[in-house]
């Protein structure tokens, strides 16, 4: 409650400007929070999958003929 009149004291005071400039930095650091997320999680995955799949694309290379030079 004492955000929301917080928020309208700013708007009648300094007026409508202010207040919009001030989300574009709330903006980025919710944009930065979610690409550290997803950041954590591809490496997560890739800790998880990584040795299966190596041994996935070994098992493929071994059954081509001719592959191993």
């Amino acid at each position: 409650m004492l955000a929301l009149f917080v928020r309208l004291q700013t708007l009648f005071v300094t007026g409508y400007d202010r207040v919009t400039s001030e989300d574009d930095g709330a903006t980025a650091v919710e944009y930065g929070l979610l690409v550290g997320l997803i950041a954590v999680a591809i490496v997560a995955t890739l800790l998880l999958l990584g040795p299966k799949l190596a041994g996935l694309f070994t098992t493929v290379t071994d059954a081509i003929p001719g592959a191993a030079a």
